[in-house]
Parts: structure tokens; sequence; C-alpha cells
């Protein structure tokens, strides 16, 4: 069965839309990333131990790296089995995940990345109907 995938991904939840021969089928990856961690106190500098209280930005990005990778793995391995697959979304998730796709090889079956702001999933869906329907094959 022939799969083409759609995807609109940011690093909150990727929007995955797969169209096979027996239909479409929608579903949401919703990501466990914390973005900015924020000091506590009203003022960044309230307090003698304010370092303490947030963690070194090293020990952040390592942190967020770790749970930017288990969710392009999640998004990855709803995919993995799709001929196509069109990118999409505001952000740098689009890029990031291209290069994890290409680190497993995947990379020859994505047929578009395209920066897109916010959509609806009825939104995605639609865009990606009409892309695959638009660039069909006549065979």
């Amino acid at each position: 069965m022939r799969t083409k995938v759609g995807l609109w991904i940011d690093h909150k939840k990727a929007i995955v839309v797969a169209i096979t021969d027996k239909g479409e089928e929608i579903r949401l990856i919703i990501s466990k990333v914390e973005r900015q961690l924020r000091r506590a106190g009203d003022s960044p500098l309230e307090g003698p131990h304010e370092r303490q209280q947030v963690p070194a930005d090293d020990s952040r990005q390592k942190r967020l790296t770790g749970q930017l990778n288990i969710y392009y793995d999640a998004v990855i391995a709803c995919i993995r089995d799709a001929e196509s697959i069109l990118i999409f979304g505001p952000g740098e998730a689009k890029g990031e995940l291209q290069k994890r796709l290409n680190k497993h090889n995947l990379d020859r079956r994505i047929v578009g990345v395209e920066a897109v702001d916010r959509m609806t999933d009825h939104q995605v869906a639609a865009k990606v109907r009409r892309h695959f329907h638009d660039s069909r094959d006549p065979h």
C-alpha cells in the first residue's frame, strides 16, 4: 500500500496526515519539550541564591535537546513507512526534523519543506490532500 504523509510541525506538536489507498488518517503527536524555565520570584535578580534556582544554560540545552530527540523519534516512527513526505510548519522544527530524517536515510522521501503559519487540523489535512492530489502521477 502506498502511503503519502504530510505533517505540520513545531516544537509543541506535530499533526500527521497519512493518505493511503484506503483513505486518510490524522494523528496528533504532542511533545514533552519544556521551553523556557522561569526564575522564582518577581525579579530575575531577587535573592542571593538566584543562580541555584535556574539550571545552567548548558544543562538546560542538553535537556531540551534530549526532549526534542524523543519527540522527533516519535514523529519519525509515525512516518517511517511513507513513500512521500511533505513537511511544513512555522519555525525551526521542520528543518531539525529534516536533518534527523537524513540520519535515518529517509531524506530521499521528502518531497517538500515549506514555511507556513499556524494551521488547524482541517487546514493541514486540506493542504496535504491538495499537495498530493495536484502532484500525483498519471500511472
